[in-house]
């Protein structure tokens, strides 16, 4: 019996030796997103979790303690240095990172971005919503709101970060086409990336600014920021804060109509659309037109962009059901 138990023993022993050794085989990904401990974000950390658990791949997320472009540019030395085979990045300023990214593409490492479009250095950039479906759905939803007229003013993550601004582009474009009697605030303002600045930001806006109907924050902590100011100068059903934002951070805001609603994709599915392109990368699978890639569906790539509209709508009748998805 005792002979029994040490053979089982030591092929328990084994094969846990063989699970760890194969677990420190695993090609390494790792994701740099433009700051960490936020809600969007941690959903996307699980997604990258998850779906490299699915595929057998040592996937990970980096999450800087500021959105700070140098944090970002050490993060992905950093990656490099540990050889990892593809770096995945949600840049918070697409110039600054195109040199360590072309390091890394030096290096042989694959690189992968979101929120970036035509990034230079990337060997793929995706999107889950196009730049301008998704500006002008917001613009659309603040014309509602407010009945197509009076001032707003227009939050972008960073003046830097490419594709909050061709959303801002896009939005007022369509809003200055169709509705002229909705004047912009300003130019824009980059502080959508900071519930803190975003709140001040708008506390001085609703104070210089008494014909003041709308915000359009483009920038996941933009419309909480903007909502608790709007709540706090009481101004709920006067001035309408549009944008995306974290369901389960944002469920009180709109139900207090502190927030008026927005338009998101679904962070999570991003982090596995990161682990996902970067197997197929890996295994030099093929990225084309008419490839049907989990996440993106039937892909149609221009240049080194894959975009498809994959838009959820958030308010009052769906931020349960997406908070409750964790997101």
């Amino acid at each position: 019996m005792k002979r029994f138990i040490v053979a089982a023993l030591a092929a328990s022993l084994s094969l846990a030796g063989a699970v760890v050794a194969y677990a420190a085989d695993a090609p390494k990904v790792g994701v740099v997103v433009k700051i960490g401990g936020i809600p969007w974000f941690n959903a996307m950390e699980a997604g990258i979790k998850a779906q490299g658990e699915k595929l057998g791949l040592d996937a990970f997320m980096v999450g800087p303690t500021s959105a700070d472009p140098a944090l970002q540019v050490r993060a992905i030395e950093d990656l490099i240095a540990q050889g990892v085979k593809v770096i995945g990045v949600v840049p918070n300023d697409a110039k600054v990172l195109e040199p360590v990214l072309m390091k890394a593409q030096a290096a042989g490492i694959k690189v992968i971005t979101h929120e970036s479009p035509s990034q230079k250095g990337a060997d793929w950039n995706f999107e889950l919503a196009s730049s301008t479906g998704f500006g002008e759905a917001h613009a659309k939803l603040l014309a509602e709101k407010t009945g197509g007229k009076g001032e707003y003013a227009v939050y972008v993550g960073s003046l830097t970060v490419p594709l909050h601004n061709a959303w801002a582009d896009a939005a007022i474009a369509y809003l200055k086409q169709n509705y002229p009697d909705m004047k912009l605030v300003g130019d824009r303002y980059g502080v959508a990336e900071d519930v803190d600045k975003s709140r001040s930001t708008a506390l001085d806006l609703i104070a210089a600014h008494p014909d003041l109907k709308g915000f359009l924050a483009f920038g996941s902590q933009g419309p909480i920021g903007a909502g608790r100011a709007v709540e706090e100068r009481r101004k709920t059903g006067e001035i309408f804060v549009i944008g995306p934002f974290s369901p389960g951070q944002g469920q009180k805001l709109i139900k207090a109509d502190a927030i008026a609603g927005g338009f998101m994709w679904n962070p999570k599915q991003a982090g596995e659309v990161f682990v996902t392109m970067a197997d197929r990368l890996i295994k030099g699978e093929s990225v084309k037109e008419g490839d049907d890639i989990e996440g993106l569906g039937m892909i149609k790539p221009a240049g080194n962009d894959i975009i498809v509209d994959q838009l959820l709508a958030i308010n009052k009748d769906t931020v349960d059901e997406l908070a409750g998805m964790g997101l």
